[in-house]
């Protein structure tokens, strides 16, 4: 076993939760007078894996005040309704089964609030699989994936032992939050991101489907 504790993404990683995201962001624009940019759901992906509030001011060109507006219209959908738009992807859990039974420390780092992180794990009873699921503080908008992967490892108390941790996620924002808290990051690409992106932020390795990130994982 190369490591001690495998830190999971959680949209795009664990589950495709695509549909929720992109359809509460469209509404978010539409309610902002931006519904031209919402157009095409396709487009609205880069919204899945980047904090709510920077990727808005990115996409939109909103200001940071303008983005905090949008943000609040989008988790009016978005907790009702989309945060349930979402499912595991295949092989998922029997994949986080062979891991927990192997002896691995599981975690989630994600971007998204802590109390969402919570309700999708527990909804789709991955939780049971976790001895850590951490999501990001919503009184912190800017709090960076870095941040959240530093709560994690603190969590696990692996602050000073920090090669014993790996980050597995789809999008190069995981392996740039990785490198920044020190750490390896391996991609997938079966969620919102592609090899491209993953390959130029420097993941260590790629998995193309879940059933690859278990032959790296040697399960």
């Amino acid at each position: 076993m190369r490591y001690k504790a495998l830190l999971f993404d959680l949209d795009g990683t664990l589950t495709a939760s695509g549909e929720g995201i992109t359809k509460s962001v469209q509404y978010a624009l539409q309610k902002m007078g931006k519904g031209a940019l919402g157009e095409h759901l396709e487009a609205l992906e880069v919204f899945v894996g980047p904090p709510l509030l920077s990727q808005f001011m990115v996409y939109a060109g909103f200001s940071e005040e303008e983005a905090k507006e949008a943000v609040k219209y989008y988790r009016e959908r978005y907790t009702v309704t989309g945060i349930f738009e979402n499912r595991p992807y295949e092989g998922i859990a029997e994949l986080l089964g062979k891991l927990q039974a192997k002896g691995y420390l599981l975690a989630v780092a994600s971007s998204k609030p802590d109390s969402m992180v919570k309700i999708v794990l527990e909804h789709f009873h991955l939780d049971g699989y976790f001895q850590v699921m951490q999501g990001s503080d919503i009184a912190r908008p800017k709090m960076t994936k870095a941040q959240v992967i530093e709560a994690v490892l603190g969590e696990l108390g692996l602050e000073n032992t920090r090669e014993e941790a790996v980050m597995i996620g789809d999008r190069f924002y995981d392996v740039c939050g990785a490198r920044e808290a020190g750490l390896s990051c391996i991609g997938v690409t079966y969620g919102y991101g592609n090899r491209k992106e993953l390959q130029q932020e420097g993941a260590l390795e790629i998995a193309e489907t879940v059933e690859e990130l278990g032959r790296i994982l040697e399960v």
